[in-house]
């Protein structure tokens, strides 16, 4: 081949000239504490602007419905007991896939994992409801319902550390099947006979039931949830097996030169996590619902998935986030309650919210770089 027809062949990609991106994603230098929180304060304001515009787009006053959202929650002493009913769960859920998320293992199935843990629940209340002091059937439903969400957990788990399965779609199929277990339970413990539901389990023993502590229902739901956050934080922040989890979720090259045990790293913090969302469903089927259904979870699962970014995995955090996207969840059904509102547009309000909280986020870590005029 001549010389000339090498040159003529290269000529196309001679004259190519790479340009620069219109936009560029930059990390962002690490904001002192003051400029995050100035950012946050401007996604708020931002949010609550368009929440506004959107509410005078349905033909009602912003300010009315702000402040029947900030109400609806704690307009009486029935409505706070709903709303620390509702967070409770949702935080032990949130603890549970945190351990999970900071390990960079995407457990997407904590609502399969509170459907299995709840339905454990259910078993023990049906079947031993009547066969043993109150005290020690709470004991053993606390056991079998955090076994019950620790195998769902490490079954993903074990797949990835050993085959490097996808685990984002691993947990999310399981959830799926977990609802269909509990489908298949509610055709052995329906009640009524025909109804194709459970029931109240044990409305006249109250067996299995959480106790009235300080004249209060709710009493246990908290002591229990406070106890996980302590736990789930002094083992992140402090123990050997939560900086193992760190440096796994930084780079799993960096912990095997560390001589760190992946594979054991993966498998036992999922068992951890599912634990963790199976005493969630314990506390709602026990403490809460005292029934079992494929809607048992809620979408907790998927929301505690919301609360574990948003708090950066603080567990401490964990516990305003989840008050306040209930808070929201509570006042939003008032205000379609109150002003005869399609549920969906309360929720469009509490999104908008979100999404510019969410959003926020990411402006705290990283900017945007448009290309200069004349730049290539």
């Amino acid at each position: 081949m001549s010389k000339e027809n090498v040159i003529s062949k290269k000529e196309p990609f001679a004259r190519m000239v790479m340009k620069e991106p219109w936009i560029r994603v930059v990390k962002k230098a690490e904001l002192g504490k003051r400029e995050t929180l100035i950012l946050r304060l401007e996604a708020i304001v931002l949010a609550l602007v368009a929440g506004g515009f959107f509410i005078l787009l349905i033909g009602q006053n912003p300010f009315v419905i702000y402040q029947t959202i900030v109400t609806g929650a704690l307009r009486s002493e029935m409505a706070i007991q709903a709303t620390v009913k509702i967070m409770i769960p949702l935080l032990i859920a949130s603890l549970g896939v945190t351990l999970a998320f900071k390990m960079k293992f995407w457990n997407i199935g904590a609502e399969g994992q509170i459907l299995m843990g709840g339905t454990a629940a259910a078993a023990m209340m049906i079947y031993f409801g009547d066969k043993m002091p109150n005290w020690l059937l709470l004991i053993v439903i606390f056991v079998v319902s955090g076994l019950a969400g620790l195998i769902w957990g490490v079954i993903p788990a074990i797949f990835k550390a050993y085959f490097n399965t996808n685990e984002t779609l691993f947990t999310l199929m399981l959830n799926y099947v977990a609802m269909q277990i509990v489908t298949f339970c509610i055709v052995f413990w329906e009640n009524p006979s025909g109804s194709n539901t459970v029931g109240i389990i044990n409305a006249a023993t109250k067996g299995g039931w959480f106790p009235t502590i300080f004249g209060n229902a709710y009493t246990l739901n908290v002591i229990i949830v406070l106890i996980i956050t302590l736990v789930v934080y002094i083992y992140m922040k402090y123990s050997k097996q939560g900086y193992e989890i760190s440096v796994v979720g930084e780079s799993q090259n960096t912990a095997r030169y560390a001589g760190i045990d992946v594979k054991k790293v993966i498998i036992r913090t999922m068992m951890i996590s599912g634990a963790i969302c199976g005493i969630a469903g314990a506390v709602i089927v026990s403490g809460a619902s005292h029934t079992i259904s494929t809607s048992t979870a809620g979408g907790r699962g998927f929301t505690a998935i919301i609360v574990a970014w948003m708090s950066k995995f603080n567990p401490l955090a964990m516990i305003l986030v989840s008050g306040f996207l209930v808070f929201m969840q509570q006042g939003s059904i008032q205000v379609a309650s109150q002003f005869g509102l399609n549920e969906n547009a309360s929720d469009i309000i509490t999104g908008i919210l979100l999404f510019f909280l969410i959003g926020c986020e990411f402006f705290i870590n990283y900017k945007l770089e448009f290309r200069k005029k004349g730049e290539k």
